[in-house]
């Protein structure tokens, strides 16, 4: 992602315009994202992750057919 990159150039004083058109994007774009850098699909992949790698802690024997059965038996939505 780019958009970090356009947060460090501001904090040393170069303009976000200037950022931006050199980089092919607009300020607008990057404002959107500033005022929510997570989206809501990498927050609900975290969660889906983090409850993978909690069952797989539990019973590491399995493979993953079961922890997709674990996931979806607790309520997550996974293919």
């Amino acid at each position: 992602m780019i958009y970090p990159l356009v947060q460090e150039l501001a904090a040393e004083k170069i303009p976000v315009a200037v950022t931006c058109r050199v980089l092919g994007f607009s300020a607008q774009a990057f404002d959107k994202w500033a005022a929510n850098p997570v989206s809501q699909r990498d927050w609900d992949d975290a969660h889906l992750i983090n409850a993978a790698l909690d069952i797989h802690a539990d019973d590491p024997a399995f493979g993953y057919r079961f922890i997709a059965d674990e996931l979806r038996g607790a309520g997550h939505r996974c293919r």
